[in-house]
């Protein structure tokens, strides 16, 4: 009975949490108003992610999320500073790098986390080739950065995710 009410419960508790921290107000009407996101969102997605990503290693989610918030900060200062400097400098690359993740999701959560750290953007993932197409604003060692890339993000969500 619960389930069909609330069909992903902590989607929805992580939604309004997140509505509340966004708002930043504690107003019963924007309460009330996440709230019903919170619990109208999980039904609008069902039909496009029917299934629930498992996390088998949440210690492993937390550090992870730690590494992101930090590669995110360092990225946004390196990047400014190489975007002050001589863009003659600049080694722009488009890259592909040949993932191990087989799931779906996961590869998303990858580009996701890719898009986000400043200086890369997902282009792609394709499917058929396990590959996600990137580009880097700097890369004179597109090597080095696919090697960085499944280190320090796909391995830890290959584990995160048991994929």
């Amino acid at each position: 009975m619960m389930r069909r009410l609330i069909p992903r419960p902590a989607l929805s508790l992580a939604l309004f949490l997140l509505w509340a921290t966004l708002t930043n107000a504690a107003s019963l009407g924007t309460l009330l108003l996440g709230g019903l996101l919170a619990l109208a969102l999980p039904f609008i997605v069902l039909p496009f992610w029917p299934d629930v990503p498992r996390i088998s290693r949440p210690r492993v989610a937390l550090k992870f999320a730690a590494r992101i918030a930090w590669d995110m900060l360092l990225a946004n200062w390196a990047v400014a500073r190489r975007v002050v400097g001589p863009v003659a400098r600049l080694s722009p690359a488009f890259v592909e790098v040949p993932l191990d993740l087989r799931d779906p999701f996961a590869a998303t959560v990858l580009s996701s986390i890719v898009s986000l750290t400043p200086g890369t953007v997902s282009i792609d993932v394709d499917r058929e080739r396990w590959v996600l197409q990137l580009h880097a604003l700097d890369a004179p060692d597109p090597d080095a950065l696919i090697r960085e890339i499944k280190r320090r993000y796909e391995a830890p969500i290959r584990e995160i995710f048991s994929c």
